[in-house]
């Protein structure tokens, strides 16, 4: 038997059907409404598959993360934030969210620096009242003092 060809922009996954960047795309949207809906395992059933056909869609990643936190699977979700922040640094959410990953898991001085990290980039209220500073201007730009 022949297997089926393959149309432009399109894969396929061992053991599963041929998916396309639409696929992926709709079941991704699909996952952020899961999520929303506090349904975090189906969430992360469809963003296994995105991932699995784009290993680098940080979008998917930090989604990902998001759910396991939800689920509880604090590792999982630990695992996921550091993925995205080796590639964003900068990434003041997930900064933040790390931070509360390892706040969950009763880690509090890790927690702590990656709060103070998401205070800086970010200067969100709920960020800086994590953070525990008591108010946070930024710095003039130009200067280095960052009022510790």
């Amino acid at each position: 038997m022949d297997s089926p060809t393959l149309c432009r922009g399109e894969s396929r996954r061992k053991g599963s059907a041929v998916t396309s960047p639409e696929t992926n795309l709709i079941q991704f949207r699909a996952a952020e409404q899961l999520l929303e809906a506090r349904d975090a395992r189906g969430a992360v059933d469809l963003l296994d598959n995105v991932i699995e056909e784009h290993p680098e869609h940080r979008g998917a990643r930090l989604l990902r993360a998001r759910a396991y936190f939800l689920q509880a699977r604090l590792q999982s979700a630990e695992q996921e934030f550091q993925w995205v922040l080796e590639r964003e640094p900068d990434n003041a959410f997930a900064h933040f969210a790390l931070a509360r990953t390892l706040e969950r898991a009763s880690r509090d001085d890790e927690a702590r620096a990656h709060f103070k990290l998401a205070a800086a980039l970010n200067p969100r209220p709920d960020f800086v009242e994590a953070a525990g500073f008591d108010n946070f201007e930024p710095p003039e730009p130009g200067t280095t003092d960052l009022g510790n």
